[in-house]
């Protein structure tokens, strides 16, 4: 569905930042010169239809077929004055990474403040997160990098900078925002100063994918990463549609869809976030996917470049710069989604040489490993309280309260069955809350069909919905509370539903996390079941208030239709919430 939602940008602020993506190498294979790349940044620069494209993100520090040199690109942005988002080629083991540090402190001592004062920042590896998921494994897409290890690069860099001309340059790392919100990937997080994510809807082969939902699909993937992204500021750094190439799901390439992206998506964010778009110049094979702006470099743009009065660019709205919008739910692994090939640097392995590299500069946070912890058997009472009925669904870690008008800690703590902390949760989302990183669903019509991630919630008779949901270290000794919010129709903004009107659902706590590759017939098994309501109806809150908080844990709970209920809802945070939450407090 098309919401309203796909014109906020969460945590958005003005940008100073507007390019594009530049590999090493040219589409022959032949490493790029200065000449190459001062061409293409001149071509940035003159675009017609648009301007202020004075930015480029490169992915490696060292020019093609060296060691350590400094890119040629570094000399290129100078006589162009064009600003540089630096990468760190990260995805080949640490001789690599020194590598690309020593080239790196090399260039900031020959080209001194004319180099350092055109960084945009410094990020540290490109998608090695995503490339170590099965999805990135099964697309080829090369050789990554876990958490633990990115984490340590990115401190080297930064301790490496110390008391150079670089020393303010803030550094970060890009990944697709799939793997941005995967809560074992957490410790990157922490370690960054701002987030680059990558979101390119086209590849999105599980989800419906037309250009039709494009941008909703592009806003909702970058509202879920500045959720999870501890108030650092998250960065566009590659997104785009083909012109040319092979249908992907339902996407398909042309230069009208990639005009149609670029008014929904490009004029919707340059100028509120820093971006750089792919690509400019991107000539392909015969048969090849290309995102290029332009036939020919220099050359006039394949499409309309200017952004109409109805895109929004013209000026920030107050939805764009809001500190919390839209947060959607996404997925723990990418969903099919795959970039563009892009060339990486070519590594080897020869010592590093002067200037000396620090690989213990700065020491990285301890980080928790998840676990799921199996509560007992349940049982039931029924309650009177403030005039009203509320009934409570108990075990040993988990109470349900039903509430006709919302549940709230006075009337959760006057229900006998509360929580082991004698605390439990509002069912209202005004305090610090999750929502889940993945909702899986599994139909025992098609048992052995994986799904993948989805953004509604849908509980029918064949049909259940998982919900992984990842709790931070930080609420070691906070109560959680699991909620499900269904509101009436008339109350949502940006969300919908459709419902039969009959039947319940049946919660149950599984014994692990789920999976982009879960089926019916793989599910993890239930722990127990921690509630069975008969009838629920809009207009209800239902709280799920149990333990203190399983800090650093991935737990999952599993949604099933009684009594003929079928629900299929969009899950949504603007008013009314409207889907499965874990309330802190």
């Amino acid at each position: 569905m098309r919401s309203a939602s796909i014109l906020a940008l969460a945590g958005a602020a003005a940008a100073q930042y507007k390019g594009f993506n530049y590999g090493a190498t040219n589409n022959d294979g032949s490493v790029r010169q200065q000449a190459d790349f001062a061409n293409l940044f001149n071509a940035a620069k003159n675009l017609d239809g648009a301007s202020g494209f004075t930015s480029a993100r490169l992915y490696t520090m060292i020019q093609g077929s060296t060691t350590n040199t400094p890119t040629s690109a570094i000399q290129a942005a100078i006589d162009t004055k064009t600003t540089l988002l630096l990468g760190l080629w990260a995805s080949a083991g640490q001789v690599n990474i020194d590598n690309e540090i020593s080239a790196l402190l090399t260039a900031i001592n020959q080209y001194g403040t004319a180099f350092t004062s055109l960084i945009a920042g410094i990020s540290v590896g490109s998608e090695d997160l995503y490339r170590i998921t099965p999805t990135g494994i099964e697309n080829n897409s090369g050789v990554g990098a876990g958490p633990d290890v990115l984490s340590s690069y990115i401190y080297q860099v930064k301790g490496n900078l110390t008391g150079t001309a670089a020393a303010k340059a803030t550094v970060g790392h890009v990944d697709t925002w799939t793997a941005w919100v995967n809560g074992s990937n957490a410790a990157v997080i922490e370690a960054v100063d701002w987030l680059g994510m990558d979101g390119y809807p086209y590849f999105e082969t599980t989800l419906a994918n037309s250009i039709d939902n494009g941008a909703e699909l592009f806003f909702q993937s970058y509202n879920s990463t500045v959720a999870v992204a501890q108030n650092k500021p998250v960065w566009i750094t590659e997104t785009g549609w083909p012109v040319s190439g092979a249908t992907s799901g339902q996407a398909v390439p042309s230069t009208q869809n990639a005009e149609t992206y670029w008014q929904e998506v490009a004029c919707r964010v340059l100028g509120n976030v820093n971006t750089w778009w792919y690509t400019l110049y991107d000539p392909q094979p015969s048969g090849g996917i290309s995102f290029g702006l332009q036939g020919s470099l220099g050359g006039a743009p394949l499409y309309d470049l200017t952004c109409s009065a109805s895109s929004g660019n013209t000026e920030t709205s107050s939805s764009a710069t809001s500190v919390a919008a839209t947060t959607l739910a996404a997925a723990t692994s990418s969903p099919a989604v795959s970039s563009p090939a892009v060339s990486s640097p070519a590594v080897s392995s020869p010592a590093v040489s002067s200037p000396a590299i620090s690989s213990t500069a700065v020491s990285s946070p301890a980080d928790s490993s998840p676990a799921v912890s199996s509560p007992a058997v349940t049982s039931s009472v029924v309650s009177e309280a403030g005039g009203e009925t509320y009934t409570v669904w108990q075990t040993t870690l988990v109470t349900i309260t039903s509430c006709p008008s919302g549940c709230d800690e006075s009337t959760t703590s006057s229900a006998p069955a509360t929580s082991s902390t004698g605390k439990s949760c509002p069912t209202n989302l005004s305090g610090e809350y999750q929502y889940p990183h993945l909702i899986v669903p599994v139909d025992s019509a098609n048992p052995d069909k994986a799904y993948g991630t989805s953004y509604d919630g849908e509980i029918t008779p064949s049909i259940s919905s998982i919900f992984n949901f990842d709790i931070p270290a930080s609420y070691a000794g906070k109560t959680c509370s699991l909620v499900f919010l269904f509101p009436e129709k008339s109350q949502l903004e940006t969300s919908s539903f459709t419902f039969n009107g009959k039947g319940g659902i049946k919660v149950s706590e599984l014994t692990s996390p789920a999976t982009t590759s879960t089926t019916f017939n793989n599910a993890p098994a239930a722990a127990a079941v921690v509630a069975d309501i008969s009838s629920i109806a809009p207009g209800n809150s239902y709280l799920i208030t149990s333990h203190e908080c399983g800090a650093g844990q991935r737990i999952a709970f599993e949604f099933t239709s009684t009594g003929g209920l079928d629900l299929d809802y969009f899950q949504d945070y603007n008013p009314s919430p409207l889907g499965a939450y874990i309330t802190v407090c």
